[in-house]
């Protein structure tokens, strides 16, 4: 399957090659495939994450809709919990964001976390760049396991945060690492009234304290109801913001290429341990990635090597 006849055969044919970056990663087809993909990026990625129970599918569900309505294809990945009897995903792609399964402008995938922890699955970094190759728009929606969720920086454009009114999800995240990882954070059910702007002035005091990556972008914190539609507009503009400012004095290329080199040390050091990456070092070899290299051909140099008796 090429990059070409994805963009031709439509949602079956992506299916089916999802399936089989996902039954076998390895293969020659999906690593090409995956190199392909890598050299024509399109979408601008947004990852949504937060608490169980915030409302993140009903609020992806409607940016999916939004960004249809202007025009954008999407292509959403709902990473969610696992089946202990199975391993595959619990939920499903029909529970967790309602979309129109005949509109050939959207796609919905859902993967299984497994035993991943960090809110994503292990082909997600993988799904993602062929998606990103294929749509306008990626949205990503955590499985939502709460202060470890943080795995989402390291493959979204913009990270967006939600938090629930009245829930404690306000002071949790002033608690947690994860105040430094969103760009955007987004009460949730706005339609609440003073508990959401509570909430909201919560996060923003929070937030004080901290910025996103140590980058000079400021994050804005807004409220949103899915239920009824108050607020989404405000939120797609600041989506386009943000992906604007990315756009400007190389920014994104930087924070991706950032991204594909920790993807790259995050693999080697779940297949080889420590010591893997420590004898990279005594094989006179590093983690770097050249400007513009793939980190998928990165990640199979640098296993052989590893592999070497």
């Amino acid at each position: 399957m090429t990059l070409a006849a994805l963009r031709t055969d439509g949602k079956r044919a992506l299916a089916a090659a999802l399936a089989g970056l996902e039954r076998d990663p390895e293969s020659a087809t999906s690593q090409a495939l995956l190199d392909a993909a890598w050299r024509e990026p399109r979408a601008h990625v947004v990852g949504v994450t937060g608490p169980p129970g915030v409302g993140k599918s009903s609020l992806c569900a409607a940016v999916v809709a939004a960004w249809r309505r202007s025009g954008k294809t999407v292509g959403v990945i709902a990473v969610d919990p696992s089946s202990r009897t199975s391993g595959g995903a619990l939920l499903g792609d029909r529970v967790r964001i309602a979309h129109d399964a005949s509109d050939e402008g959207s796609f919905v995938r859902s993967m299984a976390a497994r035993d991943r922890l960090g809110g994503l699955a292990d082909q997600t970094v993988a799904a993602m760049v062929l998606m990103r190759a294929l749509f306008d728009r990626v949205l990503i929606e955590t499985v939502g396991v709460g202060q470890s969720e943080t795995d989402v920086a390291g493959v979204a454009d913009t990270v967006l945060f939600c938090v629930q009114p009245g829930s404690g999800d306000s002071l949790q995240f002033m608690k947690a690492g994860i105040v430094e990882i969103p760009h955007l954070v987004v009460v949730t059910k706005a339609d609440m009234g003073a508990p959401a702007e509570r909430a909201r002035a919560d996060v923003a005091g929070a937030l004080s304290l901290a910025t996103a990556g140590g980058s000079d972008w400021t994050v804005k914190v807004l409220a949103a109801s899915s239920r009824s539609g108050a607020g989404v507009d405000r939120l797609m503009e600041a989506l386009e913001a943000h992906r604007d400012y990315l756009a400007a004095e190389g920014r994104l290329a930087v924070a991706r290429h950032q991204q594909s080199e920790g993807w790259v040390a995050q693999s080697l050091r779940d297949r080889f341990g420590r010591d893997g990456i420590a004898r990279l070092g005594r094989l006179g070899l590093d983690l770097a990635l050249a400007p513009g290299m793939q980190p998928f051909q990165r990640l199979r140099e640098l296993g052989v090597a590893l592999e070497r008796p």
